[in-house]
């Protein structure tokens, strides 16, 4: 339960309590795993997908 608020944030509107991703997620993998943001690329740690940032 410790890694929710690192992962996820809460959102409250007039459609109630909604829950958003704050990090993306894996293309190979699927929605439940987040790629590590580094200082030039994501990657996954899963597959070893990387995904390099445009300057």
């Amino acid at each position: 339960m410790a890694a929710i608020p690192e992962f996820y944030e809460v959102v409250s509107g007039k459609g109630g309590v909604k829950l958003r991703r704050k990090r993306k997620a894996c293309p190979r993998c699927g929605a439940g795993v987040f790629l590590a943001e580094h200082a030039d690329r994501y990657s996954c740690g899963k597959c070893g997908y990387t995904e390099f940032r445009k300057k």
